[in-house]
């Protein structure tokens, strides 16, 4: 019988984050089969009975995934600290309990995805999953042929070094362009530490893609479930064993 950790099972009833999950096992708000749990290093089957703070724990919600296009302005954070609004607050009211799966800066917009399972989220961030994410990026500059091509071997910036980066110019129009650019490392803010590495100031950072799953036609604060059919080609053994 599988088992998991009580704190990890609480988060993935959608009930709130694995971190919440342990502050109320410490606070003395979680009963495990009529026992008061004091750890959240206890292990639990889908057969135990887990109260939370006097109310039974709901099952899991069935794994389901959803693209959602990011408007500029919404933290991707189920709490801010600066108390911005983030893109849960703005997710329709009967949408489950999601988990965004990587993030997007305040300035940026486009796809995220959204799932109701904290292990596939994991699994889909990891680097070796080897997915590309697409960018249309606007920057004021010219950028030439050169400075686009040295990006295909990785580049080094104020002692970060940032992997292999494809970089096209869409289109030039005076001090604008549009470039897409393609990675799949993801580090924190790379491809506008890199553009002002190059002296170019970004203007407009829209994510195309995250993998197999496109932006498509959405527009800004627009949701759409992914097919069941689709989760299964698009992940196949990424499905396995996760909730």
């Amino acid at each position: 019988m599988t088992k998991e950790r009580i704190a990890k099972a609480i988060a993935h009833a959608g009930l709130c984050s694995r971190r919440d999950a342990e502050k109320l096992i410490l606070e003395g708000q979680v009963i495990l089969n009529g026992a008061l749990v004091t750890t959240p290093a206890t292990l639990v089957s889908a057969e135990d009975k887990i109260v939370v703070k006097g109310m039974p724990l709901a099952k899991p919600e069935a794994l389901r995934v959803w693209r959602y296009y990011k408007p500029v302005g919404l933290v991707v954070s189920h709490r801010d600290e600066k108390n911005r609004p983030t893109i849960f607050d703005a997710l329709p009211s009967d949408l489950p309990r999601v988990i965004s799966v990587g993030r997007l800066d305040l300035s940026s917009e486009g796809l995220i995805l959204l799932t109701t399972s904290g292990a596939l989220s994991r699994k889909l961030e990891l680097p070796s999953t080897g997915w590309k994410r697409r960018y249309r990026v606007r920057i004021y500059g010219t950028p030439t042929p050169d400075q686009l091509s040295s990006l295909k071997s990785g580049i080094t910036v104020e002692g970060i070094h940032y992997g292999p980066i494809e970089a096209q110019l869409d289109r030039q129009q005076g001090h604008n362009a549009w470039i897409t650019m393609t990675l799949t490392e993801g580090k924190n803010r790379e491809i506008r530490k890199i553009m002002q590495h190059f002296g170019w100031s970004v203007s407009r950072l829209i994510r195309l893609s995250y993998g197999p799953f496109l932006l498509g036609n959405l527009t800004p604060g627009e949701i759409s479930e992914v097919s069941k059919k689709m989760l299964r080609e698009s992940l196949g053994k990424m499905l396995e064993g996760v909730q």
